[in-house]
């Protein structure tokens, strides 16, 4: 068999499995089709074209190497008027972190900061004191029976910490929460058009709302990140209006990052904890495997199932001949249940040595991984030493993402 028949087979073998991921039965479980995937091998073609990457070596090795780029601004323009990549929250997000590459993404990067020691110990203490009151609330509406821990203090928590560093107002942190969820479509695997349309205006909201929030900061500075990154800019471009542009990305990009991933880690980290009973009681006792707990929740489970590189050059990985230009999806969560990376993968170890991808890596390793941590392991600590044993009531539903997961509910209520 030539290689291009064996291609256009191996596409049209995957892609049942691909349709299946995208359902609703799909996207609640997905590791059973990512299993099945795995079997075909670690790199293999995708049903609607590009590479599809399964295998935790060959993704470790893509992440981390500058071979490979992200879909840049200039890479989306070549894609054509007509595609995803150019619908106008696609183009927005190409300014953003998450889609340069060096040497933008280093200027911007080093721009950015990074959270060192002290921030974290400042933000830290917030974090602390959000979480109580959020426990404080629960705890009162649990007496009814049940509630819904997602709702109630998972999607609370990120938008608390991220918005009181930022100095955004409280009233206006339900808001920003719900455009994040419409948002996040634009950096779907697969987005439908319906998809796209929320996220297109998600973005033009989120534009006119951070654009006014930079204008203040300029006319009214104060000790804050916002008034900080003017400060960097204005040192680094001396347009003025160039350099509000360029906080304003920075500022829409953190808010992104912080709350719609942290958000699924924490539920989906306390989903972990609540479906076992002996799994509860087991971290109750040892609070000392909580860090671990958390890790394996980023393995078992994590926030982004699927993040895209493109080739800088001619390539081969893992076999496959990949072209300049061509996109990778690397399904890192069928590379975390990777046999070959990982002993009996479908079992939760709070033990196990921690090994995911769920922060990236190479030069992209995720800007706010120690404050996901911070969050996820603050609400743990907390959540077994205030909280008896809660136990699920029913399954969550998720949200219909393929590369971005999302409970939608976590109702619980005590044991």
């Amino acid at each position: 068999m030539s290689v291009a028949t064996a291609t256009s087979y191996d596409r049209r073998a995957s892609a049942s499995l691909f349709s299946r991921l995208r359902t609703a039965g799909g996207q609640a479980d997905p590791f059973p089709l990512y299993a099945e995937l795995l079997s075909r091998g670690e790199v293999i073609p995708a049903p609607w074209g590009g590479t599809v990457v399964t295998g935790f070596a060959a993704c470790d090795q893509v992440l981390r190497s500058r071979q490979w780029l992200e879909p840049d601004r200039q890479w989306r323009e070549r894609q054509g008027a007509g595609t995803r990549w150019n619908a106008p929250s696609s183009r927005e997000m190409s300014h953003t972190l998450v889609a340069l590459n060096s040497p933008d993404h280093t200027r911007v990067r080093r721009a950015a900061g990074t959270f060192d020691r002290g921030a974290l110990e400042r933000i830290g203490r917030g974090v602390s004191r959000a979480t109580d009151q959020l426990l404080d609330a629960f705890t009162e509406r649990i007496r009814d029976g049940e509630a819904d821990f997602s709702e109630l203090v998972c999607e609370e928590l990120p938008v608390a910490t991220i918005g009181d560093w930022l100095g955004l107002p409280k009233a206006d942190w339900p808001r920003l929460r719900e455009l994040t969820h419409d948002q996040v479509f634009a950096q779907e695997l697969l987005p439908s058009a319906s998809q796209l349309a929320l996220s297109d205006a998600a973005t033009a909201e989120l534009r006119t709302y951070f654009m006014e929030l930079v204008r203040d900061r300029r006319a009214h500075p104060g000790d804050d990140p916002v008034t900080r990154w003017i400060r960097t800019w204005d040192a680094i471009e001396s347009d003025r209006d160039k350099a509000d542009e360029a906080v304003y990305h920075l500022v829409l990009f953190v808010l992104l990052a912080a709350l719609e991933t942290t958000a699924t880690l924490l539920s989906s980290m306390t989903l972990r904890l609540v479906e076992s009973p002996e799994r509860w009681d087991t971290i109750a006792d040892n609070p000392d495997l909580v860090p671990g707990f958390v890790e394996e929740t980023l393995r078992y489970d994590a926030p982004t199932h699927v993040i895209s590189r493109v080739a800088s050059q001619d390539s081969v990985l893992g076999g496959i001949e990949i072209r300049r230009d061509e996109m990778v999806h690397l399904l890192v969560g069928a590379a975390h249940r990777d046999p070959a990376r990982h002993g009996d993968p479908d079992r939760f170890d709070p033990a196990r040595a921690p090994g995911h991808l769920a922060f990236s890596g190479g030069i992209h390793y995720c800007l706010g991984a120690p404050l996901a941590r911070l969050e996820a392991q603050t609400l743990l600590h907390q959540l077994i030493r205030r909280l008896p044993r809660l136990t699920l009531v029913r399954t969550p539903s998720m949200a219909p993402r393929v590369a971005f997961r999302r409970l939608l509910n976590l109702d619980v209520a005590i044991a």
